[in-house]
């Protein structure tokens, strides 16, 4: 078995073992082999399994009818991601045919935390600072806006809620304009994840999100996690494998939502 190998297996029976956390307002239950959280705030509602148990066919399409059902009764949107390495290969065929429209596809980039811990080295000018007030979120909406393009709504809620839960958020700063940040959380097993990211275009390349990167693995190592893990895009993927982090399946959500009136 490869490293690559292990840090998949790692990733396959430790994360996506894991029952998700409830949020305020939101509920888990299960189906089959899928958990289910409903009704959450922030960052939605979802399913996730480790793998389908080797349902196909009929009884597949009965298990994603079920979830289409149970959340249009709700009246809600939810997210089915699946991975690169998963069977059945036709899943994606069947969401789809279920009314599910395809997302970006991201790459699962792993690295273990040691290596990863460098000192930060931003550029010159640039502060790394942990943050926690609302002030300092709200920062973090408005660089979205430079960064992607657009605000993602909830953003400033779903981040004090995370701070809330034990998230560490980093927001890098050149005097008091906010240029990059991100967030790390905690768990399952010996897994840290990073998060966010985002970076002023004419920040780009500079080396922000690489200290960003290496402050968040320190602290992943110091409170005894050996792997970090994200889901990435190709706009960081490549600085990701650059640091020795690997690229070991792909994943694509899914998103499901009701009919508009």
């Amino acid at each position: 078995m490869t490293d690559d190998d292990e840090l998949l297996h790692a990733y396959d029976s430790e994360v996506r073992t894991a029952s998700p956390n409830e949020s305020p307002g939101s509920t888990v239950d299960r189906d089959g082999p899928l958990f289910r959280r409903a009704g959450a705030a922030g960052n939605g509602n979802f399913v996730l399994y480790p793998h389908l148990g080797g349902l196909q066919g009929g009884e597949l399409q009965a298990l994603i009818a079920r979830q289409v059902a149970f959340f249009a009764e709700r009246g809600q949107a939810f997210e089915w991601k699946t991975y690169g390495h998963d069977a059945p290969p036709e899943l994606p065929h069947l969401l789809l045919d279920a009314g599910f429209t395809a997302q970006e596809q991201e790459t699962v980039v792993i690295g273990r935390a040691a290596p990863l811990a460098a000192t930060p080295r931003p550029p010159d000018g640039v502060r790394l600072r942990e943050v926690t007030e609302r002030a300092d979120l709200e920062k973090i909406d408005e660089l979205n806006l430079a960064a992607f393009g657009e605000k993602f709504p909830g953003m400033v809620d779903y981040l004090a809620s995370e701070v809330e839960k034990g998230t560490l958020v980093v927001l890098a700063e050149a005097g008091d304009q906010a240029v990059c940040s991100g967030w790390l959380r905690f768990g399952p097993g010996r897994f840290a994840s990073l998060w966010g990211g985002g970076t002023r275009p004419e920040w780009r390349g500079k080396g922000v999100y690489k200290a960003l990167v290496a402050h968040r693995a320190q602290v992943a190592l110091a409170r005894g996690y050996e792997f970090l893990q994200v889901d990435c895009t190709e706009d960081s993927r490549p600085i990701l494998e650059r640091l020795g982090m690997s690229s070991v399946t792909t994943t694509t959500p899914y998103i499901w939502k009701p009919p508009a009136e």
